[in-house]
């Protein structure tokens, strides 16, 4: 059967993680693009079903934009790659996941069926589009689930082809689905799942079921790792009744509820903030420096380097924290740096290293905390490495997604299974102590008050009614 569109890809090419959205959902941020094959026999198009065979229950759905290719691409560069683009389509990246587990990375099984690819059913010209502003989304029933923009992209079209064409020819046809946004999850039997790139038409397939798959090969499994994968989901926002307990308490109050329960370092020690009158709460953004190696700063440290997809990254709410090792011999963030992520929702910085342009952070409205300051650029000590990874900072581990609070004191980290009951037991425990402090204002002494015995708690009680 012809595609509508004329479409007959030599080769489909999928990105894995390309939006900010999905890469903060899934919790990492690629240094580079990586990528799949999709059998071209996977391709399809618009009103036929997405059949998933009987037995499965993962079968997922991703809106992508679909980019194809126009002219042979070989060794392009990068500023010269929006010439290769014969066209632009809605995509469906489907895939049952319950057969991810014995595709070991390359996805042949689980996404490569016949079918799983539905592209179209128009084909923008990308002379006639702004390629950085194109909107897409997904409906599933009527619903809308997914709705990004491709100014979220972490590597963008022209970045993909330059990329892909030094070592792999595209020919005229082929396709590279871009990737999705967050929203993307698992889809049932009768489901109908409609893409559109701008106001286009949308690209509509109903979820079907086929007969079990034949014997040999691998039966469907459900993994832990493969429903995680396939239901998506955003990162655990804060609560709001938590969030505004984690303003109201002091970052000691939390260091002892979380000695409470085992946890003893969690203080990132040695840290001060720029501005001590901002209060600071939000979920870990990492992004760690390794030490200064020229000819590794030669090839990593300019262009869109990690520091500055960190800080291009990061969502509304997080907070960038900077593994500089401890070492003060320079710079890890500056003033403009710190703005693009304000602008962008950021809840604050740390970093173990120090801040330059230091006196421009008394004046912005981003809680910042470092270990001094300091002129130097990064370059001075720092190669600009990864993003999105497990790191240490000021002597504490933090991983991404982990809360971070700040007052004048410093910054205290509070591992997120932990975070509600210990913010709403922190807030407890400074009713308590308001209580102890008047006592104490009065005149009275601290025994049987400071920590409260059974006389003092009872008075307690009566007089917190």
């Amino acid at each position: 059967m012809t595609h509508p569109l004329g479409l007959a890809p030599s080769k489909i090419i999928a990105v894995h993680l390309n939006f900010r959205s999905r890469a903060a959902e899934r919790g990492r941020f690629p240094e580079e693009p990586s990528y799949f094959l999709k059998p071209p026999s996977s391709l399809s198009w618009s009103g036929r079903d997405l059949v998933r065979p009987e037995g499965t229950e993962l079968s997922a759905f991703e809106g992508e934009i679909a980019v194809v290719i126009g002219k042979r691409a070989t060794r392009v560069d990068r500023g010269d790659a929006a010439e290769y683009i014969g066209g632009i389509a809605a995509a469906n990246d489907f895939g049952v996941h319950d057969l991810r587990y014995a595709d070991r990375g390359s996805n042949l099984r689980s996404k490569g069926a016949d079918g799983f690819t539905p592209v179209g059913p128009v084909l923008l010209d990308p002379r006639e589009v702004d390629l950085a502003d194109l909107r897409l989304r997904t409906w599933v029933n009527g619903e809308l689930v997914q709705d990004d923009n491709t100014g979220d992209l972490l590597f963008d079209f022209a970045y993909l082809i330059a990329d892909l064409s030094r070592n792999v020819t595209l020919e005229p046809g082929d396709i590279i689905l871009t990737g999705t946004p967050t929203g993307a999850t698992v889809v049932s039997p009768g489901d109908v799942v409609e893409v559109a790139v701008n106001d286009t038409e949308r690209l509509r397939n109903r979820v079907g079921e086929a007969e079990p798959l034949a014997s040999p090969g691998a039966r469907p499994k459900v993994t832990r790792e493969d429903r995680a994968a396939a239901v998506g989901g955003t990162v655990p926002a804060i609560k709001p009744e938590t969030e505004a307990a984690l303003r109201s308490v002091s970052t000691a109050t939390l260091s002892s509820q979380l000695r409470k329960r085992g946890l003893h370092h969690t203080f990132l020690t040695g840290l001060r903030p720029a501005r001590p009158d901002l209060r600071m709460v939000g979920t870990a953004h990492t992004l760690r420096f390794l030490p200064l190696r020229e000819d590794q700063f030669a090839e990593r440290g300019g262009g869109m380097n990690a520091q500055k997809r960190a800080v291009e990254s990061i969502g509304p709410g997080q907070v960038l924290v900077i593994d500089a090792r401890e070492d003060h011999g320079a710079g890890t963030l500056g003033d403009i740096l710190a703005l693009r992520a304000l602008k962008r929702g950021a809840a604050g910085v740390v970093t173990d290293g120090c801040l330059r342009d230091s006196p421009a952070f008394d004046d912005l409205d981003l809680p910042a905390y470092s270990a001094g300051a300091h002129a130097a650029v990064l370059g001075r000590r720092h190669v600009p490495w990864e993003v999105g990874v497990d790191v240490a900072c000021a002597g504490v581990l933090v991983r991404p997604g982990d809360v971070l609070v700040g007052d004048a004191e410093g910054v205290i980290l509070i591992p997120p299974a932990l975070v509600d009951e210990v913010a709403a037991d922190a807030v407890a425990m400074e009713r308590e102590e308001r209580f102890i402090l008047e006592r104490v204002a009065d005149g009275e002494h601290i025994d049987g008050l400071y920590p409260l015995g059974k006389a003092k708690r009872a008075e307690y009680e009566r007089w917190s009614e």
